[in-house]
C-alpha cells in the first residue's frame, strides 16, 4: 500500500488548527487507529503524532509490540469494551484506560495494578444516554461507583468518557460530562469524535478521539 504522508500531516494539522481556534486550552487529539493499515500509523508517527487510542488488545499488541521501544513517548489510550480476563494485559500495555465501566472491572484493575506495579490513567466511561446496548456507568450510578473506585478499591480515577447516542445532538451529553468532572473535581473529559470534536472541544473536552477524520475509512 502506498501512503501519501503528506496528505495525513495535512489533515493533522488541520484539525489542530481548527481546535486552537475552537478553545483557548486545545485538547489532545487521540489518534484511533482500529483497523487501519500500518502504513498509515507509521505515518502518523513520521508526522511527530504520540497519542493513540486502540479498540482490540490483539490488533494493538501486534502493532505496538516492535514499535513502542522505538518511540518512548508514546501515550496508548486503550478505548473499547474491556474484559476482566484481559485487564492485566492492558494494565500493562496502556497508558490510559478510557472505559472503567463496571465495579467488577474496577476490581481486576486494583488487583492488576498492584501485580504489575504499572499505574495507568483511569476514565470512568459513562452511558450518558443510559443506552442498555452500551457500555458505561449511568449518570445516576455515577457517584456510587466513583466512590467505590476511589475509597474501596484505592483506584485513582481521572476523568470520563462518552459515547453520545448517533440519533441526538451530542451537546447535553458533553455537557452532563463537564458537569460530572466539575462536581468530582475530575481533570480528563475524553469526548468528541470525527464528526462532533467541535462541540466537544467548545463545552471542555480535553481528549478527543478521531479515527476517519484521520485516517480514512476503515479496512474490513
Amino acid at each position: 500500500m502506498n501512503i501519501d504522508i503528506t496528505s495525513f500531516e495535512k489533515k493533522r494539522n488541520f484539525i489542530l488548527q481548527q481546535l486552537s481556534e475552537f478553545s483557548s486550552s486545545p485538547p489532545t487529539l487521540v489518534a484511533v487507529t482500529k483497523r487501519q493499515p500500518d502504513e498509515l500509523v507509521d505515518a502518523a508517527l513520521y508526522a511527530g503524532h504520540r497519542h493513540f487510542g486502540e479498540n482490540r488488545l490483539q490488533e494493538s499488541q501486534k502493532r505496538w509490540s516492535q514499535r513502542r521501544p522505538k518511540y518512548k513517548d508514546l501515550s496508548l489510550h486503550f478505548i473499547g469494551p474491556l474484559q476482566t480476563n484481559k485487564v492485566e494485559e492492558v494494565v500493562t500495555q496502556f497508558d490510559v484506560i478510557q472505559t472503567l465501566d463496571r465495579p467488577k472491572l474496577a476490581k481486576a484493575i486494583a488487583s492488576a495494578i498492584v501485580k504489575t506495579n504499572r499505574q495507568p490513567d483511569l476514565l470512568i466511561q459513562v452511558n450518558t444516554g443510559e443506552e442498555s446496548q452500551k457500555s458505561g456507568i449511568y449518570p445516576n450510578e455515577f457517584p456510587d461507583f466513583h466512590h467505590y473506585c476511589v475509597t474501596e478499591l484505592n483506584l485513582s480515577i481521572r476523568g470520563l468518557m462518552c459515547l453520545p447516542p448517533f440519533d441526538e445532538p451530542p451537546a447535553p451529553h458533553f455537557a452532563l460530562i463537564a458537569k460530572l468532572a466539575e462536581q468530582f473535581n475530575l481533570k480528563i473529559k475524553s469526548m468528541g469524535m470525527s464528526k462532533d470534536y467541535e462541540i466537544a472541544t467548545q463545552l471542555g473536552a480535553t481528549h478527543i478521539r478521531i479515527g476517519t477524520g484521520l485516517f480514512g475509512e476503515r479496512l474490513n
